[in-house]
């Protein structure tokens, strides 16, 4: 077998993944920012060729990169460690049906155990202060404050809310169709708020950031009146929390936590919410219910007819 160094067996697989496998952009930098990471490790290790890597130098990868993690305070570490290890096993799995090697050194090894966590959403009264931070009649801020409404009034996520064109949106019926993973539509219902901020961003605030060759369907423009990118929602979304004071909690995918979280303290079911927020599963959306001991004794004391002595 003729060696195949990890530069070469990398490129190789890259190609795979876009040709063959045909992922999506995003999907591709994600693996080439892990595979970049790994060849860098077995450079610094000196392996010149693939089929050298066994499975305590792919063990010792991992470990570095989850000490790596944790000094950086990045958060959840075993989710990122579980990528990397998805990554460089279907390198190794790759190079093993190209006869590039013998043999599979991921093979047994064991993905590190995510937790579920609880998503981190503001509460009620944060919420208010982010939105409120946003003021002015410019048509920026008409925008950053419409965006940073649809985000918390419909759930939905920052690609899905820069993919909506003017023909998708109903303010009179306070709704919006959203295409979400997979290309899925789905209508969702907006509150009066964020109505009233579209409203006056589409009366007062978008034909002037459109111009004479702006996007004449998207809703939510860029400076230079094209459709907004998700990096720039992003953008939007850090500048509001810096003006508001809760930085470094903010980010879009918060906004869309809060929702979800507000909905269910309030009493909507849960596969309302499932149906809002377009996931496929009910699973996913009961994240969202777990609740502090301290919450869950307060609703025990306050609903149940003997959780006190009644004198």
């Amino acid at each position: 077998m003729k060696a195949t160094t990890p530069s070469e067996a990398i490129s190789e697989h890259a190609s795979y993944l876009a040709v063959e496998r045909g992922l999506r952009p995003n999907t591709l930098l994600a693996y080439k920012r892990d595979l970049d990471a790994y060849l860098d490790f077995l450079r610094r290790h000196k392996i010149d060729d693939i089929n050298a890597v066994d499975e305590s130098l792919v063990n010792e990868y991992l470990s570095i990169r989850l000490s790596h993690i944790s000094q950086d305070g990045e958060s959840p570490a075993p989710a990122t460690v579980a990528r990397a290890l998805v990554s460089v096993r279907s390198l190794h799995r790759f190079c093993v049906d190209e006869e590039l090697a013998q043999s599979d050194p991921t093979d047994s090894l064991q993905a590190p155990r995510v937790p579920m966590g609880i998503p981190k959403a503001l509460s009620e009264s944060e919420v208010v202060t982010l939105l409120e931070a946003v003021t002015g009649q410019s048509p920026r801020n008409l925008r950053d404050r419409a965006i940073l409404e649809t985000l918390y009034g419909s759930g939905c996520r920052i690609s899905e809310l820069v993919g909506i064109d003017r023909s998708d949106i109903d303010l009179e019926a306070g709704l919006v169709r959203v295409f979400g993973k997979g290309a899925k539509e789905r209508v969702v219902p907006i509150g009066q708020l964020a109505r009233d901020a579209i409203s006056q961003y589409l009366s007062n605030g978008r034909s002037e950031l459109e111009g004479i060759r702006g996007d004449k369907e998207a809703v939510f423009l860029n400076a230079r009146g094209g459709r907004l990118t998700r990096q720039g929602c992003w953008g939007i979304v850090r500048d509001g929390a810096q003006r508001s004071g809760l930085n470094a909690r903010i980010y879009p995918h918060v906004l869309r936590h809060s929702c979800a979280t507000h909905l269910l303290d309030h009493g909507a079911d849960i596969r309302v919410v499932q149906e809002l927020l377009g996931h496929a599963s009910i699973s996913t959306t009961q994240i969202y219910t777990k609740v502090s001991p301290e919450r869950l004794r307060g609703a025990y004391d306050a609903a149940h007819p003997r959780s006190r002595v009644i004198h």
